[in-house]
């Protein structure tokens, strides 16, 4: 039976606290764990539950109050590249019960929300996925979350508006609240076009309405502030945003990625997410929960002030792209933000957009 509104722990958190701290990495973490590249996480669920467990329980400890579940990739299109997609129930549900398990545990409140990844298809008029077949996969995987315990379904690093709207509608079968956050990766803008602006207008049209919203991933903590500064302006006052931004910037060190992001930066970005409007703030990519136990002790001893100005952002934080840039003084066209040398003339029709992603 899923849970009533007043009773689901998500929205009940969110009506009791200022803020909430979502969780860190997933892959990232696995890595460091014995994940080889190429491999798919969600199969530990059931070949090694005792590290996702583990995982999640870093982080508990670390103090969040929201943990994702080890199902980013869990629709049956990106488990088709694993041979896996006869799986997707088993596997979703039980990425949903080793994390119930742990937040049941940790003698507070605690949060499960059923990671939702893109399908990795490109859907029409571009590529082949259609809305109902897309719609149908989200659909089956938020069943599957919901069946292991998810109090919310966390839909992430979405790029297009095709595939947000068929995630949401999929997700919806569920009857549970519902967040879903896209990856501003490209000159300020997701890899498929979309700006902060854009997804605002998105926003107001989905069906149901989310329960929050916001970004992930991304280029780094500079940009990540940026972005919720642009989505504060574009956004209804009483829409909760989600700021989950990557640890620092990714470096090509000795064979394998990391991120260059310290404790310390992460906890400033942490207090300026919270100044900038996001009221649910934690880490992605590189986040650890070293990071996310800074984070945390840096939003408990903080108290939310005045949005930081851009200057502020890019001298505590780094620099910024052009097009996140333009955004943050107001310019929304895709001119206004472009990169040196973008070629603004690629591309046409409803995903015309990528032409300023160009950088």
């Amino acid at each position: 039976m899923t849970a009533s509104p007043t009773t689901n722990r998500f929205t009940r958190l969110l009506s009791e606290r200022p803020w909430l701290l979502a969780d860190g990495a997933t892959g990232s973490n696995l890595f460091d764990m014995g994940l080889m590249s190429g491999d798919a996480p969600e199969l530990w669920n059931t070949e090694h539950p005792d590290r996702i467990s583990t995982l999640h329980q870093s982080f508990v400890d670390a103090g969040a109050d929201i943990i994702l579940t080890n199902s980013f990739g869990g629709t049956t299109y990106r488990l088709k590249l694993h041979h896996a997609q006869s799986r997707m129930a088993e596997l979703n549900t039980a990425a949903a019960r080793i994390a119930r398990s742990v937040a049941d545990a940790s003698g507070r409140t605690v949060v499960v929300a059923g990671s939702m990844g893109p399908t990795g298809e490109i859907m029409e008029p571009v590529g082949p996925l259609t809305h109902d077949e897309a719609k149908a996969a989200f659909a089956e995987q938020a069943l599957a979350l919901a069946a292991g315990g998810a109090d919310v379904l966390w839909i992430e690093t979405m790029s297009s508006r095709e595939e947000v709207e068929a995630a949401v509608a999929g997700a919806a079968v569920a009857n549970l609240p519902i967040v879903c956050t896209l990856s501003f990766d490209t000159n300020g803008r997701s890899m498929m076009g979309i700006s902060p602006s854009d997804f605002a207008g998105i926003e107001q049209t989905l069906s149901p309405r989310l329960a929050a919203c916001g970004s992930n991933c991304g280029t780094g903590a500079s940009e990540m502030v940026a972005c919720i500064h642009n989505l504060a302006q574009a956004m209804a006052p009483e829409v909760v945003l989600v700021a989950k931004g990557n640890c620092g910037i990714p470096q090509y060190v000795d064979g394998s990625i990391v991120y260059n992001g310290t404790p310390e930066l992460m906890s400033v970005y942490a207090k300026m997410a919270l100044d900038a409007g996001a009221r649910i703030i934690g880490g992605c990519c590189g986040t650890s929960a070293k990071h996310l136990r800074a984070m945390k002790e840096a939003l408990d001893a903080h108290t939310k002030g005045p949005g930081p100005t851009l200057d502020q952002v890019v001298s505590a934080l780094g620099e910024v792209s052009a097009g996140a840039r333009a955004q943050w003084g107001g310019e929304l066209s895709r001119a206004g933000g472009a990169a040196a040398g973008a070629n603004l003339k690629r591309g046409s029709g409803r995903r015309g957009g990528s032409a300023s992603n160009a950088t």
